[in-house]
C-alpha cells in the first residue's frame, strides 16, 4: 500500500516534467521562428550585412595598425652597442694577448642616430595619412557593401514576383485546360483547343521551373551577405519614387563620393610620401661613445666620433626620388579630378534613367494594364460566345504574362537606379554601426 502511494506521485513528477521539457523547447524556438518569419526590408538587410561583414573588420585592422607605425615611425631609430677587441697581435711573443701590446684595446661603443624632428615628423605623417586612406578605403567598401545588399534584396523580389505572375498563370491555364477537356468530352468544343490549352499550360510548367531556380539562386546570394535563413520572407518595396541625392545637392558633394574620396587619401600619402623625400634630403647624423680599455700598464682611451651620409649625387638619387614622389602627386590628382568629372556625369544619368524608368511605369500602370485586361477579357467572352477561336484567348493571356514581366523587370530596373542613388554617400550613423566594437 506504501509502495503504491509513493508511486502516484512519481508518476505525476514524471508527467510534469515531460510537459515542462516541451513546452520550454516551445518557448526556446518560437523567438527563432519569429525572427525567419519577420519579413526582412531593404534596409534591415542592409544592416546585417554591415554587421556580418568581415571586409569592414580588414580596414580597421588596417588603419589600427598604420596608426601603430605613425607613432614607431616618428621615434628616433634604437642606438646602437659595439663591443669591440681592438688590435689584438697574432704574432710574436705577445700574440694574443690583451694585456701585453700597448694598442690592444677592448671597447665598448654607443651609438646614436639622430634624424632631425621634421624627418622624424614627416615619417609618422606619411603613416598617419596611410591610416586615413584605409579609413577613406572603408567608406568605400561599405558604400560598396550597401550597394550590393541592395541590389541582391532587388533581385530575389524581381525572381520572387516572376514566381508569383507565372504561378498565377498556370492556375488560370488549367482552368481552361480543364474547360476545354469538358467541352471536347462533352462534344461541345474542339480537340485542338484542348492541345492548345495543354500546350499552352505546359510551357508556363517549363518556364516556371527556371525561374523557381533562379528565385533559389537569388535567396542563397542574398543570405550570404546578410547570414541570415534564405526563406525568410522579404517586405514590402520601399518608396523608390524620391532619393536623398538630388542634382542640386551633387554639385557641392561630388568630392565624399567615397571612390573620390579613397583618391584623395591616396593623393594625401603620396604628398606625405613627398614631403618624407624632401625631408630625406638632409642626411641624418650619427654620434658614437667609445670606451677603451688598455692593459694595466698603460691608460685607458675614451674616442668621440660623428658620421654624416655623403650625398655625392644627391641630382640623380634624392632629387630624382623627390620628383617622382611629385609626380605621383600630379598623377593622383588628375586621375581624381578626371573620374570626379565622370562620375558626374555618371550620377547625371543615372538620375535621368531613374526618372524615366517612373514615368514608365506609371504610363504602363495607366494605360497599357487596362488596355491588357480588356483585350483578354474580351478575348475570352468571344470564345465563349463561339466568336473566337481558342487561339485569341491563349495570345491575349500571353500578352498580358509579358506585359506583367515587363512592369516586373521596368520596376527593378528603376528600383536598381534608386538603390545606387540612395547609397551612393553612406550615411555616417550607418558607417558607425557598422565599426566593430
Amino acid at each position: 500500500m506504501e509502495q503504491h502511494l509513493l508511486s502516484i506521485p512519481r508518476s505525476r513528477v514524471l508527467w510534469h516534467a515531460l510537459v515542462a521539457a516541451i513546452a520550454w523547447l516551445a518557448i526556446a524556438t518560437t523567438p527563432a521562428e519569429a525572427a525567419t518569419s519577420e519579413p526582412l526590408s531593404l534596409n534591415a538587410a542592409v544592416r546585417s550585412a554591415l554587421a556580418h561583414s568581415r571586409g569592414l573588420q580588414a580596414s580597421d585592422a588596417a588603419a589600427a595598425g598604420a596608426h601603430d607605425m605613425a607613432v614607431a615611425a616618428a621615434q628616433r631609430p634604437d642606438p646602437v652597442l659595439r663591443l669591440s677587441l681592438d688590435n689584438l697581435p697574432v704574432n710574436g711573443p705577445d700574440r694574443f694577448s690583451t694585456t701585453r701590446d700597448f694598442m690592444t684595446m677592448r671597447s665598448v661603443a654607443l651609438m646614436q642616430t639622430l634624424p632631425n624632428a621634421d624627418k622624424r615628423r614627416a615619417r609618422g605623417e606619411r603613416f598617419e595619412r596611410e591610416a586615413d586612406a584605409a579609413l577613406s578605403e572603408r567608406i568605400q567598401r561599405l558604400a560598396e557593401l550597401q550597394q550590393a545588399v541592395a541590389q541582391a534584396w532587388l533581385e530575389r523580389r524581381l525572381q520572387e514576383q516572376r514566381v508569383q505572375v507565372l504561378q498565377a498563370q498556370i492556375d488560370e491555364a488549367r482552368v481552361l485546360v480543364n474547360t476545354t477537356e469538358a467541352a471536347t468530352r462533352g462534344g461541345r468544343g474542339a480537340t485542338t483547343d484542348w492541345i492548345a490549352a495543354r500546350e499552352a499550360l505546359a510551357q508556363l510548367e517549363q518556364a516556371l521551373i527556371g525561374v523557381q531556380a533562379d528565385a533559389a539562386n537569388a535567396r542563397l546570394t542574398l543570405a550570404r551577405w546578410t547570414g541570415g535563413p534564405p526563406q525568410q520572407p522579404l517586405a514590402q518595396l520601399p518608396a523608390i519614387s524620391h532619393t536623398t541625392l538630388n542634382a542640386r545637392t551633387l554639385t557641392g558633394r561630388v568630392d565624399e563620393l567615397p571612390d573620390l574620396a579613397a583618391l584623395q587619401a591616396r593623393e594625401a600619402v603620396a604628398r606625405a610620401e613627398a614631403e618624407l623625400a624632401r625631408q630625406e634630403q638632409r642626411p641624418d647624423w650619427t654620434a658614437e661613445l667609445m670606451f677603451s680599455q688598455r692593459g694595466s700598464q698603460y691608460s685607458n682611451m675614451v674616442s668621440i666620433a660623428v658620421s654624416v651620409p655623403l650625398q655625392w649625387d644627391a641630382p640623380r638619387r634624392q632629387q630624382r626620388e623627390l620628383a617622382a614622389r611629385l609626380a605621383r602627386v600630379n598623377g593622383l590628382l588628375a586621375e581624381r579630378e578626371e573620374q570626379a568629372r565622370e562620375r558626374r556625369l555618371q550620377i547625371e544619368r543615372w538620375q535621368q534613367d531613374w526618372r524615366s524608368g517612373l514615368a514608365r511605369m506609371a504610363f504602363l500602370q495607366r494605360e497599357r494594364q487596362p488596355l491588357a485586361e480588356q483585350r483578354t477579357e474580351a478575348a475570352l467572352a468571344a470564345y465563349r460566345g463561339g466568336r473566337e477561336s481558342l487561339g485569341a484567348v491563349l495570345q491575349a493571356r500571353r500578352q498580358m504574362l509579358e506585359l506583367q514581366l515587363e512592369r516586373i523587370n521596368l520596376e527593378r530596373e528603376t528600383a536598381g537606379l534608386w538603390a545606387r542613388l540612395e547609397y551612393l554617400i553612406p550615411d555616417t550613423t550607418a558607417t558607425q554601426a557598422a565599426r566593430p566594437e
